[in-house]
C-alpha cells in the first residue's frame, strides 16, 4: 500500500482549489492546504508551509505564545523533514530554527536556546554558500 492510499483525495481537491482560487487566501487556510498537500507532493509544499506555519504564529498567535511556539516547531519539523529530502535546502532549516528561537526567547526560555543555537551553527555550516 502506498503511503497516499490514507489520504482524502477529495481533501486534497478542495485544498488545491483553495489555493488556485480568486483573492487572498487566509492564513489560516493556507497553512490547512499545505498542511494537506504536503502529503502527497512533499518536495512542492514543504517550503510553503514551513513559511506559512510562521507567518500564521507571528500574525494570529502572537498574544498566545504557547500556541505560537508549537506552530514554530512544526515549521522545524518540517523545514528538517524538507532538508532530508533536498539537499541544499539548510537555509530553509536555518530560518525556521532562528524564528523558533525567537519565540523561545520572547517565552524566557533559556534552558533550550543552546540546543537551538548549535543546531543553527550545524545547520549554518552544512549550506553550499
Amino acid at each position: 500500500m502506498n503511503h497516499t492510499a490514507h489520504i482524502s483525495h477529495h481533501e486534497v481537491l478542495r485544498a488545491r482549489v483553495a489555493l488556485l482560487g480568486s483573492g487572498t487566501l487566509p492564513i489560516r487556510q493556507q497553512v490547512a492546504a499545505y498542511r494537506t498537500l504536503v502529503q502527497v507532493s512533499p518536495l512542492a509544499y514543504l517550503p510553503l508551509l514551513t513559511e506559512a506555519l510562521f507567518e500564521y504564529s507571528r500574525i494570529e498567535f502572537a498574544h498566545r505564545p504557547r500556541i505560537a511556539l508549537a506552530l514554530r516547531a512544526e515549521s522545524v519539523a518540517a523545514a528538517r523533514r524538507m532538508c532530508a529530502l533536498e539537499a541544499g535546502r539548510e537555509g530553509l532549516l536555518v530560518t525556521a530554527l532562528v524564528n523558533y528561537r525567537e519565540q523561545l526567547e520572547l517565552m524566557g526560555r533559556q534552558a533550550e536556546l543552546a540546543a537551538v543555537d548549535a543546531e543553527i551553527a550545524r545547520s549554518g555550516s552544512n549550506g553550499t554558500h
